[in-house]
């Protein structure tokens, strides 16, 4: 796990200093920040606090769960499909998948779920070379529109290959930035590109430093961001607390607008600005006295109903299709185990049987998406996650676009969910990548599945034994794309479709002949590649277009 270090936290205790300054909050006779000294050394971090709002915390270890975790014992005591569709149920909810070869050793290691939740808090990744390998020009395409800070993001998932604190903390600040929580909002005049990076950035970076949730929206919600969303006192004094807290209680309002009646958004660039006549009248919220905006914000996260609050925003957007009380009864089980970090909630959520095991959800466009590119080795044209990004507009499903966040994780009306199709049959499933041109990255013929995907070493390829090594072939893809065998019916659609001859003397029909032999070796191979090649095509065509391509399932 990265350690902070002490330096460092203090600096940003002076940040915070000037911020509180600048924004014009009151000092009273609280000091502003106090470290307890713990055995005598003044560098213990984990208690800097502001007015009783504590910095930083450790994530909870996974024995203090109160959502009832999956065990390694339990995921073993499962099917092999079972396992095969849990595991892949958790590395796509992560944006991640493996090799279907690679994901079974994984599996076989009898320690798959605990040896992927330790991993997220190893640091494996260079972080220097990840970035300037997202910004090389001549590998992904960059341009003015299309809020390139929002396709930078994308790139991310897609380039990293480990699943480390450094990956955990950009997907936490994914799911994050897609709630009505902390959505940068660019679809409204007052917000603007740059504030997508801005939350998302401020995010991760914090995550890094293990601030607390408390702190992270405290900061969040003071920032000039948050107020091009909300943009007059009582408006975003009403929307903290409904967003955080729940609280509709109309009598809140006003006295949340009497607290930040000195700050505002100026219409001269959209500026945040907090001026002098601030409230001196004490007010009564959250079971205690407040005045400003400053201990508006403040008391807020620090009170009960916050915790609660955010943790019932994201077992909403896990758990879409569980009722209202069950949904109520998860959420209080997890604020039983008392989480101070997003990741207290959200890895709880993510490991947890009721989720793994116990819930079915539609998979969102990128769920589905980076998971398959790992999973089948995809190699992507420059433009490939402009496309990405593009098509997600046209699905509904924007990343950090909306207002009140991806309120459907998943497109629902027919065109919305017949763009979600189209980009992963024709920009993903049903392309090949040509190994002639793997370094040529604005050609189309780089785009798509690496011939390593369908290697011979991962299916029967015996040509004395033509229909065992069609069906070996078919249940290989099905296995990697949805984690399941193909049924009878299934099995026998492909062979009529592919195969010429009586029953016991079959061969595959020309187009799809693997086996074809020739004269010359490497024509040969060349040939039974562009075959093989066929026959995936024609079989992943199939599977794009079974609904649970696009679900996460219950496993029974």
């Amino acid at each position: 796990m990265f350690k902070p270090h002490p330096v460092l936290k203090f600096i940003s205790l002076i940040f915070l200093s000037l911020l509180l300054n600048n924004c014009g909050t009151s000092t009273d006779n609280t000091s502003h920040a106090s470290s307890k000294q713990n055995g005598g050394d003044s560098s213990s971090v984990y208690d800097v606090a502001y007015k009783g709002l504590t910095f930083y915390h450790k994530n909870l270890p996974s024995s203090k769960y109160t959502l009832n975790p999956l065990s390694d014992a339990k995921f073993n005591a499962l099917s092999q499909t079972h396992k095969r569709q849990v595991a892949d149920k958790l590395l796509s909810t992560l944006f991640f998948g493996y090799p279907l070869k690679v994901l079974e050793e994984k599996i076989a290691t009898g320690n798959f779920i605990s040896s992927t939740l330790n991993a997220l808090s190893e640091d494996r990744t260079d972080e220097a070379v990840l970035e300037e390998h997202i910004l090389d020009e001549n590998i992904y395409s960059r341009n003015t529109y299309n809020e390139q800070v929002a396709v930078d993001i994308l790139s991310r998932f897609y380039t990293m290959t480990e699943l480390d604190s450094y990956y955990i903390n950009n997907w936490s600040a994914y799911i994050l930035t897609q709630t009505i929580m902390f959505s940068p909002a660019y679809e409204l005049e007052s917000s603007h590109t740059p504030n997508i990076a801005r939350v998302y950035n401020r995010l991760v970076t914090m995550l890094k430093e293990e601030s607390g949730m408390r702190y992270t929206t405290y900061v969040h919600m003071m920032s000039e961001d948050n107020w091009r969303r909300f943009r007059s006192p009582e408006d975003n004094g009403r929307e903290m607390l409904e967003i955080f807290t729940f609280d509709m209680d109309d009598s809140h309002v006003p006295l949340a607008g009497k607290a930040l009646k000195n700050w505002k958004l100026d219409r001269d660039h959209d500026t945040l600005v907090v001026s002098l006549n601030q409230n001196r009248e004490p007010i009564n919220l959250f079971g205690t006295t407040i005045k400003n905006g400053d201990d508006f914000y403040r008391e807020m996260v620090k009170s009960n109903v916050f915790t609660f609050g955010v943790t019932k925003r994201l077992v909403d957007f896990f758990f879409p299709t569980k009722g209202a009380a069950k949904k109520t009864e998860i959420a209080n089980t997890i604020v039983s185990s008392k989480p101070e970090t997003w990741q207290d909630i959200l890895l709880q959520i993510v490991f947890s049987e009721e989720y793994l095991l116990r819930s079915t959800s539609p998979k969102s466009a990128e769920a589905l998406f980076f998971s398959t590119a790992k999973k089948v080795n995809f190699k992507h044209r420059n433009n490939l996650m402009h496309t990405f990004k593009s098509s997600l507009e046209k699905m509904h499903q924007a990343s950090m676009k909306y207002k009140l966040g991806k309120r459907n994780r998943v497109p629902l009306d027919t065109l919305s969910f017949a763009n979600y199709h189209k980009f992963m049959r024709e920009d993903v499933l049903l392309r090949s990548s040509d190994p002639m041109y793997k370094n040529q990255y604005d050609t189309w013929q780089r785009q798509g599945w690496d011939k390593s995907f369908i290697s011979n070493e991962n299916f029967i390829f015996d040509g004395k034994d033509v229909v065992a090594s069609l069906d070996s072939l078919v249940q290989y893809l099905f296995h990697t794309m949805i984690s399941r065998d193909a049924t009878t019916s299934e099995l026998a659609l492909f062979r009529t479709h592919m195969l010429k001859g009586e029953s016991g003397n079959q061969i595959l029909s020309y187009t799809f002949n693997m086996f074809r032999a020739d004269d010359d070796p490497e024509t040969q191979n060349k040939k039974r590649e562009v075959l093989k090649r066929n026959i995936t095509i024609i079989v992943l065509d199939y599977i794009s277009r079974l609904s649970e391509t696009y679900t996460h399932k219950e496993v029974k």
